[in-house]
């Protein structure tokens, strides 16, 4: 009985060490070589929209995608974007996504975009009142990666852009019945 608890306990440390070198993580440092940030793009989303009483909250994006500049197929990554207004220590907001996951990123490769958006923004009437809207000021956003056992790794500081990517809903007219004279 005793030799087989000890086949067994050492087949399980031979298969814990092959399948040990798939469980390493990688480390802070490895990860920032690894990154590339590219097509970076910012710009004002609508999370809110009531056409009456008018209300539009709108709230910051970032768009990217990662190029892969390591020599090791990069995977289980995510991302953090830290919004603040320009000068000021408060966030404004944050947004966070699992993006790298099943299919990794391959040497040289490039991922999909990649969006991260606050959850908190600046509230207005219409596209217009932000104009001249004084809490609709400029922000930064730091953007942040981590993978298994690592810590963040900040990837960069993006000024978001004042472009506003919204269109209001366009009037609806209400289909009538025609009259008699129409059918004629």
């Amino acid at each position: 009985m005793k030799r087989i608890t000890i086949s067994v306990l050492m087949l399980a440390m031979v298969a814990s060490l092959l399948f040990l070198p798939a469980c390493h993580s990688i480390s802070t440092e490895e990860l920032k070589k690894s990154l590339e940030v590219v097509d970076v793009q910012t710009k004002w989303v609508s999370k809110e929209y009531r056409a009456w009483p008018p209300k539009l909250v709108l709230v910051p994006v970032i768009s990217f995608r990662v190029k892969n500049i390591s020599d090791k197929p990069l995977n289980y990554i995510n991302f953090n974007a830290i919004f603040r207004f320009q000068g000021e220590s408060k966030d404004l907001g944050s947004g966070f996504l699992a993006a790298i996951r099943k299919e990794p990123i391959l040497p040289g490769q490039t991922s999909e975009v990649i969006t991260l958006k606050s959850n908190y923004g600046v509230e207005g009437k219409t596209v217009q009142s932000f104009e001249n809207n004084p809490y609709w000021k400029t922000v930064v956003v730091k953007l942040f990666a981590r993978s298994k056992g690592s810590d963040y790794v900040l990837l960069g500081e993006y000024e978001v852009s004042k472009t506003i990517d919204f269109k209001p809903d366009e009037a609806v007219t209400p289909i009538t019945e025609p009259d008699e004279q129409t059918k004629k």
